[in-house]
């Protein structure tokens, strides 16, 4: 390492789907091209403490790595948007439409909206979704620490993918969003039986009503108790809404907010059509530059 201490290594602070600066999900984009080992990653995460850490390990064929305080993931929504965000305006420097990012689960299709020059939203494409277990009522309501009737027994609670498999849970109103409180022995239990690690609640109502779903989040298992805004998770509830036309149509446009609860109001741009069996999902939102430095 006394090479690397003697170089540095080149990083960058963003706030991901912020509405301004200081809200949103923070993220330490790191561009390591292949100076630092994994477990080197990790231990810059863990130091980090984001709920995610991308390291570009390559610039010119856009490899990325994205490691959460305790594990590496081969893919997550926020860390994709912010290290698209670094690539177009420290390496680009160019009005480019898509980009593709080389992640362990292969290329994740990125797409860049200008307001005259300026960068104004990144977007994600996610992958077809899988639709794969179903979850009780009263099991969830225990994990929550809410009631089972708070659950809106109009539609299921079911483990959704784009990527990572997350629980999706619909409630009925945002004073129980508020009052979800994840009990960690039932957590540990019950993700025990299931793919999905992570739990997305979601509600109808919201603190500003320019926006269409209020949504909280939770990964646990991934070091992350509550995630104030997350791409890979919204992606998984974009397919759920489409599918059991929770808004009564098979295409959306819609507005979520997250993070409200843990004082990082974000702001999510979601937008998903199902046609013959066929999902197409994007996710996006604003990028804000915070800080930049040198690992040393």
């Amino acid at each position: 390492m006394n090479e690397l201490k003697s170089e540095g290594i080149p990083f960058y602070i963003v706030d991901v789907f912020a509405e301004g600066k200081y809200s949103g999900n923070q993220l330490a984009v790191v561009i390591s091209r292949n100076k630092l080992n994994g477990e080197e990653m990790q231990r810059i995460a863990k130091e980090m403490n984001y709920s995610e850490t991308t390291f570009i390990t390559s610039v010119e064929n856009y490899d990325v790595r994205i490691f959460t305080p305790e594990v590496e993931l081969p893919f997550a929504g926020h860390p994709l948007i912010g290290t698209a965000y670094i690539f177009q305006q420290e390496f680009m420097r160019e009005k480019a439409k898509t980009m593709a990012l080389n992640l362990k689960i292969g290329h994740i299709a990125i797409l860049f909206k200008y307001k005259g020059e300026i960068l104004s939203e990144t977007w994600m494409e996610h992958k077809q979704p899988t639709f794969s277990g179903f979850l009780a009522p009263d099991v969830i309501a225990d994990v929550l620490g809410i009631d089972e009737n708070d659950i809106d027994d109009r539609f299921k609670i079911q483990e959704v993918s784009t990527g990572i498999p997350t629980i999706i849970v619909p409630l009925k109103s945002l004073n129980i969003v508020k009052k979800v409180s994840i009990n960690n022995e039932k957590y540990t239990h019950l993700i025990q039986n299931t793919q999905a690690k992570t739990i997305l609640v979601f509600c109808p109502e919201t603190y500003d009503k320019r926006n269409d779903l209020n949504v909280r989040f939770f990964a646990n298992y991934y070091g992350v108790p509550e995630d104030p805004a997350t791409g890979s998770a919204n992606g998984c509830l974009a397919a759920y809404l489409v599918k059991y036309d929770y808004f009564g149509k098979k295409n959306i446009e819609i507005r979520v907010e997250q993070g409200y609860e843990i004082g990082r109001k974000s702001l999510l741009l979601l937008k998903a059509e199902e046609k013959a069996g066929k999902f197409y999902i994007t996710v996006g939102g604003k990028v804000i530059l915070v800080a930049k430095g040198t690992l040393l």
